[in-house]
């Protein structure tokens, strides 16, 4: 049996085992255009899985400050999911102009993905699992979860969606 049949497929027909970095993760924007998580390098990134329709949903404004306060030091990217309690129902277009209106959000968004199950997007395939971020493993509890990577793309932590976007928790690390 070869390398990939031994591997664990994962969304749109990759392997686990096919990424050894984050920043080997490509995703599309919420307009479309490939996103290289590579572009990333040097700056610690902050990811969080996000939804228009949450009681979490007012974090968008914190999201925002801390994207304003460390423009060049971090990169805040939501990346919309409609897993939990079917809270993220928009199309891109609605999802931006709900962002934009609300909230004034310049941060990078990304299209609607997977956080958990077998369709799971790449980057959370590598948030979560120990095996390939090399830290620790979690699952995605809810919306507004968020998991903060260093400049070296190494996971430092994640949080869950009672943490503040601009808590000392992740502050302390920018």
């Amino acid at each position: 049996m070869n390398t990939i049949d031994k591997a664990k497929l994962t969304s749109k027909g990759t392997t686990q085992m096919e990424v050894s970095s984050l920043y080997d993760i490509k995703i599309n924007s919420l307009e479309g255009n490939v996103i290289s998580l590579s572009e990333f390098k040097g700056k610690k990134i902050l990811f969080v899985n996000v939804a228009s329709k949450c009681g979490f949903t007012k974090q968008y404004k914190e999201l925002q400050t801390l994207s304003d306060t460390y423009p060049n030091s971090l990169v805040v990217i939501g990346l919309p999911c409609n897993q939990f309690g079917g809270q993220e129902p928009g199309t891109a277009v609605e999802i931006q102009n709900f962002c934009s209106l609300n909230y004034d959000v310049k941060f990078q968004l990304t299209e609607k993905v997977k956080v958990k199950g077998s369709d799971q997007h790449k980057i959370y395939n590598w948030l979560t699992s120990k095996k390939l971020n090399g830290k620790k493993s979690s699952s995605v509890k809810w919306n507004f979860q968020k998991y903060l990577v260093d400049e070296q793309g190494q996971l430092i932590d994640y949080y869950y969606s009672i943490t503040s976007p601009t808590s000392s928790k992740i502050t302390k690390h920018l």
